[in-house]
């Protein structure tokens, strides 16, 4: 009786909508418009230089074949897996950036207790360069105690390993190897990647200490060793933040690493390996940026690239299955507001998951200030935790996949990612392009446009370049490097003192002898120095024009900084007139110079109602900048007066809220002491420096 009473849900039809078409579409939109011209308000280009359309139909995916792919099949842009996440889902890789290696030991055994799944860590440019230790970002490690310390009570054998070891992976190797043997650990069953990537250190530091051969010598060493030893364990890590972090668009940050990886396959097959072991020796890892829909095409076109290098190669169908780590973006994160850094991460985070990386570290929300603390690391760790679990991201299969929108974008970016790797190509390769600095170049360009569109705001930052907070207090970075630095340097002295110094010459001597992995050094006592130095005799530094690593809002931070540390600028609005005629740019005029750290609304005011009383005002209040805000008809007839009588009275500097749309009426206001235009296309950075410069703050 009861199943008799249920109601059934009535079938679903769309039969009463009538099909429209994009030409039907169009017209609307035009309409819409109001005389707006169609192609500059509806299609907008990427940095990648290309072109989205306002709607995308079935019409632009009709010639693709890979969306009628499955996941786990063909050139794996679906997937490298059929079953997608829901057998196994990402691994969460939080790394510890603590300084200390006692501290970093209690991050990384925090951070598997609170649901990580991976072993990682940061380690700081000292450590990954093998010269003297020196506190820095990242954890320090300078003899096998400082390993022993890292690693006391984590099992390797149960979490898998993501770490960047430098330019080459032998000294963290053989530390690790040292370490199993101290410990009696067995290091079959390691996992993960401790990763070298030889181009990607010369290209983000412009320098290594010797030359590209010797390290590619090391790199097939790792590659033989962990065959042996550690037979799951990844030794190479292609890292596309060095690109991206530099300002790179999305197709030049695939594009570098396709062509690092091809350059790493060719020295390694040159040294008896073959194209299957190296493969699955290699993990990439990309940072995810801004644009959300650009990262998921992002990582769906590399797996297709990459399938189609390996297969170019002779490479099997479980070899051309990529491994994507990913990382949210340091270029994207502020200083100013941090916390809408949160918002960002998140974002990034989630295009990842849609994208289908392998792994993933969401970095700190406040990794541009300061090292990470309980309370960043909590967040990053449970963004992953609650996409995972709260948001069921786990059970869609290649949710992008089929949307029309997406698919297009992909094939777009993979042809863009072939046609950067045969420019880089032509030149004889990743380490020819890098010389002659054609790399750094295309990279300086992206950066340049990236940098002009915030200063036009054109891209928003908030809380940076839009919506300032003016009651902010920055958050501070109480670490003492002064005496932490102390610290290190006292525990190397300490580990050196006891170190076995004929048993120590003897294995660094035939650690280089052979140029081996060889971590009886270490058991001895040497230093990381010591085992870097033997590494890197008798072969030549190389050296290119490094591609330094920004943020994009790091202009407008300078520029804060500056007036913060300065007496200040105060600006005065001189709202002409009744509230509807001056608000909306009495708004817009706060907002704009807000975003510079000035001080905005000195002698508040409701409306001048004559241009004595607006320039008395504007002259007693001792402000830096005058800001007239009225309407586009009132300006003829008020604007010059008002100018000239704050000029003739003052040192102030003149600004105008509006651009008149006559020439000959902007000549007029400039002839009359006009300083500056503000309106929606004005370079707000450039304005807010000249200004600065003019109040004597460089």
């Amino acid at each position: 009786m009861e199943q008799e009473n249920k109601k059934v849900a009535p079938a679903v039809s769309f039969d009463e909508f009538t099909p429209v078409s994009y030409e039907a579409w169009k017209e609307a939109a035009i309409a819409a418009l109001k005389g707006a011209p169609f192609e500059k308000k509806v299609f907008s280009k990427t940095y990648e230089n290309i072109t989205l359309e306002p709607i995308y139909t079935g019409e632009h995916t009709k010639d693709l074949q890979h969306p009628g792919t499955y996941p786990g099949t063909a050139d794996f842009l679906r997937g490298v897996k059929a079953e997608g996440y829901v057998s196994e889902p990402w691994i969460i890789a939080q790394a510890a950036d603590s300084i200390l290696a006692e501290e970093a030991n209690s991050v990384i055994r925090q951070e598997l207790a609170k649901g990580t799944t991976a072993v990682s860590f940061i380690l700081d440019e000292a450590t990954l360069a093998g010269s003297e230790p020196a506190a820095g970002k990242g954890v320090s490690i300078f003899h096998l105690d400082d390993v022993l310390t890292l690693l006391d009570g984590v099992d390797l054998s149960q979490y898998p390993l993501h770490v960047y070891a430098g330019m080459s992976a032998i000294p963290l190797l053989s530390l690790i190897k040292a370490r199993a043997e101290k410990t009696g650990d067995h290091i079959a069953a390691y996992q993960g990647c401790v990763g070298a990537d030889p181009l990607g250190a010369l290209a983000e530091k412009g320098s290594l200490p010797t030359s590209l051969t010797n390290l590619y010598d090391e790199m097939a060493t790792s590659i033989k060793w962990t065959l042996d030893e550690m037979p799951n364990l990844k030794t190479i890590l292609v890292r596309g933040e060095v690109y991206h972090n530099g300002g790179a668009n999305a197709i030049q940050e695939v594009a570098a690493c396709m062509n690092t990886a091809i350059a790493y396959i060719d020295a390694m097959t040159e040294r008896g390996h073959n194209i299957n072991t190296v493969a699955a020796k290699i993990r990439f890892s990309f940072s995810l940026g801004a644009n959300f829909f650009m990262e998921i095409a992002k990582l769906r076109a590399a797996r297709m690239v990459w399938s189609q290098i390996v297969q170019a190669y002779g490479g099997d169908n479980e070899a051309q299955k990529i491994d994507i780590y990913a990382h949210t973006s340091a270029f994207t994160k502020t200083v100013y507001d941090p916390y809408v850094n949160i918002l960002r991460n998140t974002t990034e985070a989630f295009s990842g998951v849609v994208g289908g990386v392998s792994g993933m570290t969401i970095a700190s929300f406040d990794e541009a200030i300061r090292h990470s603390d309980e309370l960043s690391r909590r967040i990053s760790r449970n963004t992953q935790i609650m996409l995972q679990t709260e948001f069921n991201l786990t059970q869609p299969v290649d949710p992008a996949g089929g949307s029309w929108y997406v698919e297009t974008l992909t094939n777009q970016i993979a042809e863009k990612i072939w046609g950067d790797m045969q420019a880089i190509e032509a030149t004889g390769g990743m380490f020819n392009a890098l010389q002659e600095g054609m790399v750094q170049t295309a990279i300086q360009t992206v950066l340049a446009g990236r940098y002009k569109k915030l200063a036009t705001r054109a891209d928003k930052a908030v809380g940076t370049n839009m919506y300032a907070n003016m009651t902010e207090k920055l958050l501070a970075d109480d670490t003492d490097i002064a005496a932490i630095d102390i610290k290190i340097k006292a525990a190397a002295a300490k580990a050196a003192a006891k170190a076995d110094k004929t048993a120590e010459a003897d294995a660094i001597a035939k650690f280089s002898e052979c140029k081996c992995h060889v971590p009886k050094a270490f058991l001895a006592g040497a230093s990381l120095l010591q085992v870097r130095t033997a590494l890197n005799f008798g072969a030549e530094a190389e050296k290119v024009q490094a591609i330094e690593p920004h943020r994009w809002t790091e202009q407008f931070e300078e520029l804060r900084n500056r007036t913060a540390a300065s007496k200040g600028i105060k600006v005065f609005l001189a709202n002409m007139g009744s509230l509807a005629q001056h608000k909306a740019r009495a708004d817009f005029s706060r907002g704009f110079f807000e975003v510079g750290g000035f001080e905005v609304g000195i002698g508040k005011n409701n409306g001048f109602a004559t241009v004595n009383e607006a320039a008395a005002a504007a002259i007693a209040s001792g402000a830096d900048v005058v800001v007239i805000c009225s309407t586009d008809d009132t300006y003829p007839d008020i604007v010059p007066e008002l100018t000239k009588k704050i000029k003739e009275a003052s040192d102030m500097l003149v600004v105008l809220a509006g651009l008149p749309a006559d020439p000959e009426l902007k000549a007029t206001f400039s002839d009359a002491g006009i300083d500056h235009f503000i309106h929606i296309k004005a370079n707000c950075y450039e304005i807010l420096t000249e200004i600065q410069k003019a109040r004597g703050i460089n």
